[in-house]
This record gives C-alpha cells, sequence and structure tokens, in this order.
C-alpha cells in the first residue's frame, strides 16, 4: 500500500518534497523512482507505483512541482492540460534533478536503483541518467525533450519508448536523432500507439503495446542488477 513521504532535496534550498513511496511486495528486488508525466501524482502515477511494488521493487514517485504547488494534480483534459502547463513551465530543471538525486540516496542503501519516467518524466529519465550517479539503469517513455538533448552521455543503460501515433512527438524522427548520437540505445517505437500509452484506459493507450514496454523496462532492469 503506498503513502505519501517527506524526503530532502539535495539542492540548496534543502527543500522537503512530497513522494508517493511503496514497500517491495516479496523479496526486494531493488528500487524504482517513478517520475510523473505533468499532471502530477495522478492515479496513473499511482497505478504504476503500485504496480512496480508487486514486482518486488521498493516504489518511490517524487511530487515534482511541490515548490511551485504541493500536492499538485489535475486531470488530462483541456483545463488540466492549461494548468499543467503553466506549471511545469515554473519548474526549475536544477531543482528536478536535486529532487531525484535526494531520491536515489533515500533508496541506495537498500539495493540498485533504477528509474522510469513518462512524458516530462521521460525527459527527466534522460537528464539524470546522464546528470547524476547512482543509477543502475532508466527506461524513458515518450520523452518529448529526449531529442533536443541527445548529445547527452547517460552514465547508465537507457532504452526509449515512442507512440508511432504520438501527435506531440515524430517517433520516426526522434528515434533517427538519438540513433545518430547514441546508436548502442534501443529505441522502440510502438505501432498502436500514441501519447501517454502507459496510462491504461486512455484513449492512446494499447496494452499490448503497455505490457510489452513494460516487460522490456522490467527485463533491462534484470540485467542490470533486479534480483
Amino acid at each position: 500500500m503506498s503513502q505519501m513521504i517527506k524526503i530532502k532535496s539535495t539542492a540548496d534550498d534543502g527543500f522537503a518534497f512530497g513522494a508517493l513511496h511503496a514497500e517491495p511486495k516479496g523479496a526486494r528486488r531493488g528500487g524504482v523512482i517513478v517520475i510523473q508525466e505533468i499532471f502530477g501524482i495522478d492515479e496513473y502515477v499511482q497505478a504504476d507505483v503500485e504496480r512496480w511494488a508487486g514486482l518486488g521493487f521498493e516504489a518511490l514517485a517524487p511530487s515534482m512541482y511541490d515548490r511551485i504547488e504541493p500536492g499538485f494534480v489535475v486531470g488530462h483534459d483541456e483545463a488540466g492540460m492549461k494548468a499543467a502547463i503553466a506549471t511545469v513551465t515554473q519548474a526549475k530543471p536544477e531543482h528536478a534533478l536535486a529532487d531525484i538525486a535526494a531520491c536515489i540516496a533515500y533508496l541506495a542503501p537498500r539495493g540498485p536503483v533504477f528509474i522510469v519516467g513518462y512524458c516530462y518524466g521521460g525527459t527527466m529519465v534522460w537528464h539524470a541518467a546522464a546528470r547524476l550517479d547512482g543509477l543502475a539503469a532508466g527506461s524513458s517513455y515518450y520523452g518529448g525533450g529526449v531529442a533536443g538533448a541527445a548529445e547527452l552521455n547517460p552514465k547508465c543503460p537507457v532504452i526509449c519508448h515512442f507512440g508511432r501515433k504520438d501527435g506531440h512527438i515524430p517517433a520516426d524522427e526522434v528515434k533517427d536523432k538519438i540513433k545518430a548520437a547514441h546508436p548502442e540505445i534501443p529505441v522502440y517505437v510502438y505501432e498502436n500507439s500514441g501519447h501517454g500509452f502507459n496510462n491504461a484506459g486512455r484513449p492512446d493507450a494499447d496494452p499490448d503495446d503497455a505490457q510489452l514496454a513494460r516487460e522490456r523496462t522490467l527485463a533491462l532492469f534484470e540485467q542490470h542488477g533486479a534480483a
């Protein structure tokens, strides 16, 4: 059962942000940091935290906008999108990375630390993998900012997932940019899915694609330290 906890950021402000935390079910296989979409710790992030915990991982989803609006959560409708964009533009990338670093430090004493993120979170996975120490592997889902930061060099293994029908991210163009800079990094394009396809029940979510992406992510984590 997940619950909100407080973690002190490694940023100079020492800010204590909220994070949804779930203990692993059964033997602990590692820790997983789950980075939200722009909508906050919504029902889909909550479901993902529970899913990882059910697979034997200690899961931790930091609330990325707490400095701006503590506990920020909005829907995926037009009003929610407008509010989310207004909020994310106020969030400082250096604070986001410092908060993720604090999550790594929280989980690391108990085993390997992995990271997975969606949309905004997918971009943050890429930056965290390149700029932070202590991650064993990362899985980036539909990160719109990954191609623009393709020159970064991840310090840990990373895989990327994109939907063919994503109206926000041109899958082939993005894949080409990532592969040009990092031919060794797997970039998967899911033909039946659009943006947000990990979110069960969403219009762009294909269950088979979502399951395949999860299997690939779990396999990556298992290859790099998950017991």
